[in-house]
């Protein structure tokens, strides 16, 4: 296969667009407290940033190593825990590990456990999924963690999120096979 130079041109742009979409995704997290997806159980910001003592208990017991610190930069939130997960998303532990280990309630365990508990609010970008161009894919719902309860795929192949069970973990953001990833995830309260 050739590319002309008009259509290599068009695959170069569209290729250092997706980098440079995904680089400031990836910026955004890390300038704007508002925006860090903070580990599961975490208070409402100002509240959480206010109990978390920056520890770092949750970081060292989480298994995937999926929590973070803020770097020194992050203004008030330096030194606290978040997921980014495009380089490692929560994998929903059953025991959740990380609010057992937190001495403060920074991190409190949801009355349910996971049940009706959301620690992101995810958002498919259907342009960016490759089944809306005729392709067969269903990676994000073979790693849902939750399952069909959160993202199944319909009739013509199209990932469906399910908000009522989707905890907003980033699983599918990371297994999505596209550059950016076809699925957003912000914080609950941003």
């Amino acid at each position: 296969m050739t590319f002309g130079s008009g259509a290599r041109r068009d695959f170069f742009r569209d290729a250092f667009g997706r980098w440079v979409e995904q680089l400031l995704d990836d910026t955004r997290v890390r300038v704007s407290p508002k925006e860090y997806l903070r580990p599961p159980g975490a208070l409402p910001e100002v509240a959480f940033l206010a109990a978390c003592t920056r520890c770092s208990e949750c970081v060292t017991v989480c298994p995937p190593k999926a929590i973070l610190r803020v770097p020194a930069d992050g203004g008030l939130a330096a030194g606290t825990p978040y997921i980014l997960p495009t380089l490692q998303p929560c994998v929903v532990c059953s025991d959740l590990p990380c609010i057992a280990a937190c001495p403060t309630e920074a991190l409190t365990l949801p009355t349910r456990g996971w049940a009706g508990y959301r620690m992101g609010v995810l958002e498919l970008v259907p342009e960016r999924c490759i089944t809306f161009n005729g392709a067969a894919c269903a990676a994000c719902a073979e790693a849902c963690p939750v399952g069909e309860q959160a993202l199944a795929m319909d009739e013509a192949g199209h990932p469906v999120i399910r908000a009522e069970g989707c905890v907003g973990c980033g699983v599918c953001v990371r297994a999505c096979v596209t550059l950016p990833s076809s699925f957003k995830l912000r914080p609950v309260e941003a």
